[in-house]
């Protein structure tokens, strides 16, 4: 009994340091000032040295931390109620068990909000960087798709493809050229000149695809993590994307520009097919609401390979619909709400404005 109450008192007081925490976090987290001395004193030093410590091997550790952690939390639980079934009328065990994961929970949340969440509320990319998104009328939006869609189908021939015309570029080389892929971006923009870590594959996955995602940042390793299964052909974006984060940019949709830009200004074919490939398909999506017969217009004059592309990653995504996927999705989208991103998931969609601040703002 003494054991079960100091634990108990542990329990507790761990809790209530959490709530503690949180009281401060929440409403330090509208101060701007505060935001961006703790994340580029410490939080962003922090992570990029983890990764450059984390760099020393190829392998994810952010994945071996994630499925150690599971495997020991399954462990966890399943000795517990092993410890239950003999006993059905221990209600303080199972209170003290409830109140372990309780704790659990929390603890990796406030890790979360500290390591990351703190970004939200620092200055952002077009705080940064001067760019500031804005919209624009359906005749800038046609012109900036069709120009994308030029741009497309002339890389596609610059590619290698497979016996169906799809994009066959190695991965391994894929990979390889990712320390280079912010070189013609970085001249641009000189607040993405931070060190960054080379990206990892991720051997799970298939687990990755299964929740809808196609990459991570994991901000306790500072690694960013890929999913080496979905098609080839969005893969090269998909790092610089990840690789934002490790500039400290928590955004998704300034990620999703910083990503399209960086790999459709670096110095490999496969890289800015990539880039006008993502750059398409959201100018694209945007367009076909606002003038959905210039959008085809515009799809039907891809080549065969690019829309053998398209219709590889739509069918590659499809096996994975069902209700993992859409836990998942809530999930992610109350974490980012939760750190003040009100639009949630669709937050990735407002891209478009970016790419139209870009080429029509920062080029003229």
């Amino acid at each position: 009994m003494k054991a079960f109450v100091r634990d108990c008192r542990a329990l507790l007081l761990w809790l209530a340091g959490l709530a503690v925490f949180f009281a401060v976090y929440f409403p330090l987290r509208g101060c701007k000032a505060a935001m961006n001395w703790l994340c580029s004193r410490v939080i962003l030093p922090l992570e990029q040295w983890l990764g450059q410590l984390c760099g020393v091997t190829s392998v994810s550790v952010a994945e071996v931390l994630i499925l150690s952690g599971l495997c020991a939390a399954l462990f966890y639980l399943m000795w517990q109620v092993r410890c239950l079934i003999p006993r059905p009328r221990q209600r303080l065990r199972a209170c003290r068990v409830l109140l372990a994961v309780l704790c659990a929970l929390l603890s990796v949340y406030a890790g979360f909000c500290l390591m990351w969440g703190v970004f939200y509320g620092a200055d952002s990319f077009q705080d940064k960087s001067g760019l500031t998104a804005r919209g624009g009328t359906a005749e800038d939006l046609t012109t900036l798709t069709r120009q994308y869609a030029e741009e497309l189908s002339a890389l596609s021939d610059q590619v290698a493809r497979d016996e169906n015309g799809c994009f066959a570029v190695s991965r391994r080389d894929i990979f390889a050229f990712a320390p280079h892929a912010y070189d013609g971006l970085v001249q641009e923009f000189d607040c993405l000149s931070l060190p960054r870590t080379a990206p990892k594959a991720f051997v799970s996955s298939r687990a990755m695809s299964a929740l809808d995602f196609t990459g991570f940042y994991f901000p306790f390793t500072g690694e960013a993590n890929l999913n080496d299964e979905c098609p080839a052909a969005y893969l090269p974006m998909t790092i610089c994307h990840e690789l934002a984060h490790q500039q400290g940019i928590a955004s998704e949709q300034e990620c999703n520009f910083v990503g399209i830009m960086a790999a459709a200004l670096s110095a490999d074919p496969a890289y800015r097919y990539s880039g006008y490939l993502l750059g398409y398909v959201h100018l694209s999506n945007a367009l076909y609401l606002a003038d959905a017969e210039a959008c085809q217009i515009i799809r039907d004059s891809l080549p065969d390979t690019v829309r053998a592309d398209l219709r590889q990653n739509s069918a590659y995504w499809a096996q994975f619909s069902g209700p993992v996927r859409t836990v998942s999705n809530k999930v992610y989208d109350g974490f980012l709400k939760s750190n003040g991103v009100s639009s949630g998931i669709q937050s990735y969609g407002t891209v478009v404005d970016l790419l139209l601040a870009y080429h029509y703002d920062s080029q003229s």
